[in-house]
């Protein structure tokens, strides 16, 4: 399981179904940085910082919720249309929204910790979301089962990560150069908005990733 295979395979992926990918998930990335923008213009600067988490905990959940039952029924090579994968993410965001505060909160306090242990949380979580929406587990039963399935790919997944986030990273340094502080709205919400779709990229890596391994088991315990 080459890391940069999974890459490749991905990307793939992520260019022949970019269409239904902006269709499906672009609106809500854009309603998301349009409410950041309107938190960040209505607060003041020493506000709660918790507030912008408080806005992504709204949507985020709704679009990687879909994205990730998008992947699942292209892999199994279904169509299902936005409208049902809308509905059914939805149907989906009670439990979505409280896996992503408790991931973000646990990430968040690591980094505090010298930053490694975040490094760590951020690795063996990864695959709590494609637990919970396709397997149906709890937030809790997520967390744990996706601590057990990371374990022994620490290198692989985080490779992975980085060799998306990292350019990602990057790009976002250079944009905020070339457009300092203070950014006209717009601009801003542009910037927001790409930055946040793009980033979409690497739930189609780590779902790639959550297949490739979580199939392993099956072929251990198979017929002999």
């Amino acid at each position: 399981m080459n890391p940069f295979d999974v890459l490749r395979d991905s990307l793939y992926f992520f260019k022949r179904n970019l269409g239904q990918i902006v269709q499906l998930c672009l609106p809500l990335v854009i309603i998301e940085a349009l409410l950041q923008q309107v938190v960040d213009h209505s607060t003041e600067p020493d506000s709660f910082p918790g507030i912008s988490v408080i806005v992504g905990l709204l949507v985020y959940p709704l679009y990687t919720a879909a994205l990730i039952l998008f992947l699942d029924a292209r892999s199994r090579g279904e169509s299902p249309s936005n409208r049902e994968l809308l509905s059914r993410s939805a149907y989906l965001w009670p439990r979505f929204a409280l896996l992503t505060a408790l991931n973000t909160l646990l990430i968040l306090l690591g980094l505090s910790l010298y930053f490694l242990p975040g490094i760590w949380l951020m690795v063996t979580l990864a695959f709590g979301e494609y637990l919970l929406v396709l397997r149906g587990l709890a937030p809790l039963q997520a967390m744990k089962e996706s601590l057990r399935l990371t374990r022994g790919h620490f290198m692989r997944i985080l490779v992975c990560i980085l060799c998306v986030m990292g350019p990602l990273w990057l790009l976002k340094g250079a944009t905020l150069a070339a457009y300092p502080e203070p950014q006209n709205p717009a601009i801003s919400m542009l910037i927001d908005s790409a930055h946040s779709f793009l980033q979409l990229f690497t739930s189609v890596v780590l779902f790639r990733l959550f297949m490739l391994i979580s199939e392993v088991p099956e072929k251990i315990d198979g017929p002999r």
